[in-house]
């Protein structure tokens, strides 16, 4: 958590001195024809770094009234879409690519790539039906007031991200021991992906790698690999076993690092909103190329 701290830490400084402001205009065009606020726009740039501190920035904006609810939630939802250009290059290309082969590991990169492209499209969509109405946030005159005195801006830093801080490590803290708690009393492993697997006809021997994905992706494609190298696992198959994976380990990922995040910056009743449908819409792209898939076969 002192990471998480300094974090915060750094960019209330880099916000209260109107750092980002400079950049924001790489992502103006995109916030526009969102019609959302032109300071999403900063949160936006902050995001290809850090979607934390990204969603941090988002909160205190809302909190401070820059931002409505609305445009609060599209803002948060759009700082996902970056995670996947980035990790395009960094895990997709310089990882599941060499290890699946160019045609598993080139479709799971394009259907990952599109889950961004697919949420990026929603933001776009919503925000031009549902933030119609609301002319004063969408005309993009917020004027954010600047401090030149790095220790003013420190001051201004800590009066915005402490209680943030706070409130990020005690709900991290329940939702941890929450997970801890049922995974240890044997519900989270009661929720086995073997009995699904049978219901899509994966080849029994994709069950172990199946089951080691939704723990560790890396892990499971690292099984399946060399089956599909050596011709024991068409492509299509793997890519079933994929994409069940997937759908499997984004719920969990959810609940053990997500939630405690978003709900701590956001408050619960938006930070399990926002969780709940960034993670719905990857978990439709993924069914949709499932069902597709098993049509193919």
């Amino acid at each position: 958590m002192k990471i998480v701290f300094l974090m915060l830490f750094l960019t209330g400084i880099m916000v209260e001195m109107g750092l980002f402001n400079r950049v924001s205009f790489i992502a103006k065009p995109l916030v526009s024809i969102s019609r959302l606020p032109a300071i999403s726009a900063s949160t936006f740039v902050i995001s290809f770094g850090s979607v934390l501190a990204a969603n941090t920035m988002t909160a205190r904006l809302a909190k401070e009234g820059h931002l409505s609810d609305r445009g609060a939630f599209l803002s948060a939802l759009m700082n996902t879409v970056p995670a996947y250009f980035r990790e395009l290059f960094t895990y997709q290309l310089a990882f599941v690519l060499p290890v699946m082969g160019p045609i598993v590991g080139g479709m799971y990169a394009i259907i990952f790539f599109a889950t961004g492209v697919i949420k990026l499209l929603i933001v776009v969509i919503l925000g031009r039906k549902c933030l119609f109405e609301e002319p004063m946030v969408l005309e993009g005159s917020i004027k954010l007031s600047s401090k030149t005195n790095i220790l003013e801006a420190a001051k201004g830093s800590l009066r915005g991200e402490i209680p943030i801080f706070l409130r990020m490590a005690g709900i991290f803290f329940i939702t941890t021991f929450s997970v801890l708690y049922l995974d240890e009393m044997g519900v989270l492993a009661s929720l086995d992906a073997a009995s699904i697997a049978h219901i899509f006809q994966v080849p029994p021997e994709t069950i172990v790698p199946l089951t080691v994905f939704v723990a560790s992706p890396k892990a499971g494609m690292t099984l399946l690999g060399p089956m599909v190298q050596n011709g024991s696992l068409s492509e299509v198959e793997a890519l079933i076993v994929l994409m069940l994976g997937s759908m499997f380990m984004l719920p969990f990922i959810a609940l053990r690092s997500q939630i405690p995040n978003y709900t701590s910056i956001f408050g619960m009743r938006m930070g399990i909103s926002l969780v709940a449908t960034s993670t719905f819409i990857s978990v439709m792209v993924r069914l949709t190329v499932l069902f597709l898939l098993m049509m193919a076969t």
